[in-house]
């Protein structure tokens, strides 16, 4: 039997008007300490969010969520954020935000291959 291993992950949501409380889910982070794995994927399906509220600047989402994945991969254009090690950047995007682009509670598991976690939860609550 392979060996399991702990992950956390969270949802990545847009949120357009934040006292309304209603959002889309758009992405996903997943951390795995154990298999040193810290991505983030998303979809955004720009009719419906436009149908969700036509006053959101949809290059602003991409470009905030574009910077979700940088850090997560900790690359050129990350920032100092980008330079933490993986279970500080893990944290530090998943903290608690009063923005249109937040995520949700962060939530427990195991998986065999990260990866496959990944696109498995983002098929499932994404897309």
């Amino acid at each position: 039997m392979q060996e399991k291993f702990l992950f956390e992950y969270a949802v990545i949501r847009v949120m357009p008007r934040v006292e309304r409380e209603e959002f889309i889910n758009v992405g996903i982070i997943l951390f795995c300490a154990k298999q040193k794995f810290l991505k983030t994927i998303f979809a955004l399906n720009q009719n419906r969010i436009s149908a969700f509220s036509a006053d959101l600047d949809l290059d602003e989402i991409i470009e905030n969520l574009s910077a979700f994945e940088r850090i997560s991969a900790g690359s050129a254009g990350s920032g100092s954020i980008g330079q933490y090690d993986m279970a500080s950047r893990f944290r530090w995007l998943t903290a608690t935000r009063s923005t249109v682009v937040q995520c949700s509670k962060v939530h427990p598991g195991l998986c065999q291959n990260a990866e496959e976690t990944l696109l498995r939860l983002h098929h499932q609550l994404v897309l």
